[in-house]
């Protein structure tokens, strides 16, 4: 009886517990289901978000205007209607606050405002590498001293005693400002800018409404060029009405200039696609204003190159059985062209053109190559014949290679280098204007770029058919893709720093990867209970259970497998620009027939943007398409 009675005790006692375990498991699942409503819930409203999008893109894509469908133009006019509003001008300087001060030799000085706004762009760079440079110094201090009034001068003779910290605090607090304004201030701000666009960023060509590219003009301020430019810390001049040529069609509506000015010129030249165009005073070089990379005038002209470069693939065998041939040619200029073609060919080297001195960086290219820029190693690291480069290229970038060449090449290097100093032309019998005419001569519109363009594509086209597996999933093949598409970039010398916040989003990543793994854990240990609690009962509802749970853990290990593929990514390209052969160097068909080939989706490669550039090549090829 005492054991029947503690039994009856014990009872509610473990019922309480059964019925708080299930209250939890129940707990638990709600909230589990919460959290799945409420994850299906945002991806409903992001899903709804793309549909629109989407549904927004297609509808564009049916209106745009399909001029690859039309017969082509006679050659050389480009259209036969023109009309736009001319450059939209940056806007006139706003003097600084009283309370904002300018001190030379620790003393406040109130400047004119000339003098005050060109203080300004360089109290603005304060903070950045170039304010140290001491060429950037001295070709500021010049400039800034012409234009400052005779008193001004008189004081203000070195810039070791200016103190331009209190108008660099300003602009710093300024865009902070900015940064922290209100969401209707900032889209009130955007309505603004959007209202400028509409009227100025758009024009009609032949009865289609395209978008230009940079309707302003550049803004005053001081010029930084790249690597060691000697013209860095130079006054870029505010461009005036008076400094620029319209171009528009005769039938048009004639931009008007701003209240009180008047344009250099008007012209109806439909030979060429700019709108407008000035003289900058760095380098008195011609700026212009063209449409955008979306607009027909563009997209034609992309076109044709890529199908230059695809008429080389006909006849590259043939051209390199010549410059072969040349290696053994009697006349020195014939030796030197036929190497200078072999690494244009070989290693995608740009044609380098000829500059004068001091007026850019020194950079070189293959015809402009000096004696210094390489060393000839007849034996390194196991490898015969080895030339090593190492000079500095467009945009002032690096290239440096280690690379084996033909035995006749290293020869006739040897020959090219005998009896020169080290800052002699390597190929002195050769320039660009020669090369070219004779590329020219070997097939019509074949230059030194045609060949950067046909390595380029065919590289991506052969990378992609080496790498691509199609049991990968999309994420796996977006890695083959960049991976391709990384092959191109290293062979054109495509190279960048290390982007600032690289370490940061790394680490980011690798958080979210620790945390994910967690989640895949734990999905791990709940399949295997729910595997058990069914082994058990064999009950329907603990078979949904497993299913469930199943489910979750594929989700789970898919999303894992996407972010370790993310930092792969991330990682490989840290210092490689994918960018610039994708967008310049790449027909686009190739990317877009691997993408219909495999499933990939084409914004999974290309942006809105990029879309719109190559929308003539989205709507052109099919899967089968071969560059």
């Amino acid at each position: 009886e005492e054991d029947e009675q503690k039994i009856k005790e014990k009872k509610p006692k473990e019922e309480r517990k059964e019925k708080g375990k299930k209250s939890k498991e129940k707990h638990e699942e709600d909230e589990t289901m919460g959290k799945t409503r409420k994850r299906k819930s945002k991806e409903g409203g992001e899903e709804k978000k793309n549909k629109k999008a989407k549904k927004e893109e297609k509808e564009e894509a049916e209106n745009k205007w399909k001029w690859w469908e039309e017969e082509k133009k006679e050659d050389g006019v480009k259209w036969t209607q023109l009309e736009h509003r001319g450059p939209y001008f940056a806007p006139l300087y706003e003097p600084l606050p009283d309370d904002v001060r300018f001190y030379y030799d620790g003393k406040p000085l109130k400047l004119s405002l000339t003098t005050e706004e060109i203080a300004t762009f360089y109290a603005k760079m304060l903070d950045h590498e170039y304010t140290t440079k001491e060429i950037f110094q001295n070709n500021f201090f010049n400039d800034w001293r012409k234009e400052m009034t005779s008193e001004e001068q008189k004081i203000i003779k070195d810039l070791d005693k200016c103190d331009f910290k209190e108008i660099h605090q300003y602009f710093v607090d300024k865009s902070e400002a900015r940064k922290a304004l209100p969401k209707e201030e900032k889209q009130k701000l955007k309505e603004e800018a959007d209202k400028i666009q509409e009227e100025y960023g758009y024009c009609i060509l032949d009865g289609h409404r395209e978008k230009i590219g940079n309707y302003k003009t550049e803004p005053p301020g001081l010029f930084r060029g790249r690597g060691d430019h000697p013209k860095m810390g130079m006054l870029k001049k505010r461009i005036m009405p008076e400094d620029v040529v319209i171009n528009c069609s005769k039938d048009s509506k004639i931009p008007e200039p701003p209240e009180g000015h008047k344009w250099k010129e008007v012209r109806f030249d439909n030979t060429v696609t700019w709108l407008a165009s000035w003289t900058e005073n760095i380098q008195n070089t011609l700026k212009y204003i063209m449409l955008n990379p979306s607009s027909k005038l563009k997209g034609e002209k992309d076109w044709q190159k890529y199908e230059v470069a695809r008429r080389l693939k006909d006849v590259v065998h043939k051209i390199r059985a010549q410059y072969q041939a040349d290696w053994k040619s009697k006349e020195m200029m014939k030796r030197q062209r036929a190497v200078a073609l072999y690494f244009i060919d070989k290693l995608a080297l740009r044609a380098g053109n000829e500059k004068e001195e001091g007026e850019t960086a020194d950079t070189v290219g293959c015809c402009s190559l000096r004696v210094e820029h390489i060393r000839l190693h007849p034996k390194l690291d196991d490898q015969e014949h080895v030339v090593e480069f190492d000079f500095l290229g467009k945009d002032s970038i690096r290239y440096y290679n280690k690379v084996s060449v033909e035995k006749l090449v290293f020869k006739n290097l040897q020959l090219f280098m005998k009896n020169k100093d080290p800052g002699d032309d390597l190929f002195d019998r050769l320039n660009t204007c020669i090369l070219n005419k004779h590329l020219q001569s070997l097939m019509d519109g074949l230059t030194a770029k045609v060949f950067r363009t046909y390595n380029a594509s065919i590289t991506l086209q052969e990378q992609l058919k080496a790498l691509t597996n199609s049991e990968d999933n999309v994420a796996g093949k977006l890695l083959s893709y960049n991976r391709a598409n990384r092959a191109v970039a290293i062979l054109c010398n495509h190279q960048r720093s290390t982007p600032k916040t690289f370490e940061k989003s790394m680490k980011n990543l690798q958080i979210k990867i620790d945390a994910k793994k967690q989640q895949v854990e734990e999905a791990q240990q709940e399949l295997k209970k729910a595997e058990d609690e069914f082994k058990d009962t064999k009950d329907a509802k603990a078979e949904v259970n497993v299913e469930k749970k199943k489910k979750l853990l594929k989700r789970l290990e898919e999303q894992l497998a996407k972010l370790n593929v993310q930092a792969t990514d991330k990682e490989e390209n840290k210092q490689i620009a994918l960018g610039t052969s994708k967008l310049n160097y790449l027909d686009p068909r190739i990317s877009i027939a691997w993408c219909k080939k495999f499933g990939v989706p084409i914004e999974k490669i290309y942006n809105k943007t990029q879309r719109e550039k190559f929308a003539w090549a989205i709507d052109m090829a099919n899967e089968d398409f071969e560059f």
